[in-house]
């Protein structure tokens, strides 16, 4: 150690290193301000996808790219004058390493999408692959792996020490990233497929990652040295415990994939949550999204309402648009026992007819449907083609109009009333010899 340290001291390394340091501030420097320069050109308009992204790359190298290059011409002066260049070497060295290690990467986070989370660990992601390749260039891994292998984390029979941990995360990571980008390029392909139902191409795209993250762990786990006997049957306990507790979450994710497969439900469909048929519009809404354990619903207030999967397997939900927009919408009224019952019907059909979103084929009938205690019961019957749009919003403007029609025409709608007549009762007759 107190040789190493006077080699370090020596004024021909104390130059080496001063240099550096000077290299990496100037470096630092001169890659802020080409990042200025260039952060503009990445929102242009004016070129195409591959030219901004050229120009975030070379944004993202600048700093190590520069070091290198100064670095080189430090190399290259120190040479020209004589002096020792060792520690300029390994700089060098580690320069070039940092440049492929930052590429890696980044091209990495831009593979797995702008939401991975290597995106905002991907400078230290960096440096940490970077500094792991650096201890192995200096000859330093050996004394690190050394160290770490002596701090035992669980005393007992079978050591598991410190180092064991650090390369089973890295193992598992290295693992779950590769299964990460196979997931992602086969989402892409899928997603791009138009064969193929929306639906099912999210159904086939979530299946599939899940799928493969879960292959990616237990290959992970397996090629750390874990024995994975040992974790079956932790698992099955803990799988036991975590049953009764999930039981519900997982009949949400497990409903959730037979919607996506079966396409009963679709984004953008018009649904309402009724236990009865017909023109009800309860809970009626778009939906938005289909997720893993909910689907998202927006109703025409703009509020959004996350509904879990299991709801919609086991309750009645009306899809207005599941194999046509097109739903008929009914509406009764009463009429007195008075009015001509044709006049009536043909009054119906006129308040339903001028409507712009009433379709004319089929057009607007009428029907007397029943005669009731105290009236005639009518119905005029209607079709709309776009319920997404609303369906009380038609109801009301019919009925207005029906208002209107039965004024004119002096057809009046009765009030349900209860006639109660009061009889005197006659007194009892009286026996012989009784009393009066």
């Amino acid at each position: 150690m107190k040789k190493t340290f006077e080699q370090l001291t020596t004024p021909e390394v104390l130059y080496e290193v001063l240099a550096l340091l000077m290299a990496v501030l100037l470096a630092v420097a001169l890659a802020s301000y080409i990042k200025r320069w260039l952060r503009p050109l990445t929102t242009r308009t004016t070129f195409g996808v591959w030219p901004r992204r050229f120009v975030v790359v070379g944004m993202v190298l600048a700093p190590p790219v520069l070091l290198m290059v100064l670095v080189l011409g430090l190399r290259a002066l120190f040479a020209s004058l004589r002096m020792p260049t060792g520690v300029i070497d390994h700089a060098l060295d580690l320069a070039t390493v940092l440049v492929l290690v930052r590429l890696a990467v980044h091209v990495l986070s831009v593979s797995l999408g702008p939401n991975s989370w290597i995106r905002k660990w991907e400078l230290r992601l960096t440096f940490f692959f970077w500094a792991i390749i650096s201890f192995q260039m200096l000859g330093w891994f050996d004394a690190v792996e050394r160290t770490l292998n002596g701090i035992d984390l669980l005393p007992g029979a079978k050591a598991f020490s410190l180092w064991a941990l650090l390369k089973g995360i890295v193992v598992i990571a290295g693992f779950v990233i590769v299964t990460s980008l196979i997931a992602r390029t086969i989402e892409r392909r899928v997603m791009k497929v138009e064969g193929i139902a929306i639906s099912t191409r999210i159904g086939i795209s979530k299946f599939t990652t899940f799928v493969l993250l879960g292959i990616g762990v237990l290959l992970g786990i397996n090629a750390s040295g874990v024995d994975l006997t040992v974790l079956s049957v932790i698992g099955g306990a803990i799988g036991l415990g975590l049953g009764f507790g999930l039981q519900a979450i997982t009949s949400n994710f497990v409903s959730g994939f037979v919607l996506l497969m079966d396409k009963s439900i679709k984004p953008g469909d018009v649904i309402s949550f009724t236990g009865t048929t017909g023109t009800s519009t309860e809970n009626f809404g778009w939906v938005q999204e289909l997720r893993g354990r909910y689907i998202v619903v927006r109703d025409r207030d703009g509020v959004e309402t996350l509904v879990p999967n299991q709801n919609l397997i086991t309750n009645s939900v009306i899809n207005w648009s599941y194999s046509d927009q097109r739903v008929r919408i009914r509406l009764p009224v009463m009429i007195s026992f008075n009015d001509d019952p044709e006049v009536a019907l043909q009054v119906l059909i006129d308040a339903a007819a001028n409507h712009p979103r009433i379709l004319k084929d089929p057009g607007p009938v009428s029907r007397l449907m029943s005669f009731e205690n105290y009236g005639m019961r009518v119905e005029v019957r209607f079709w709309i083609r776009d319920p997404m749009n609303g369906v009380n919003n038609v109801r009301s403007d019919v009925n207005r109009e029906i208002w209107r029609l039965f004024k004119k025409h002096g057809i009046t709608i009765p009030v349900q009333q209860h006639d109660v007549r009061v009889i005197q009762a006659e007194p009892p007759e009286s026996f012989p010899g009784q009393r009066r």
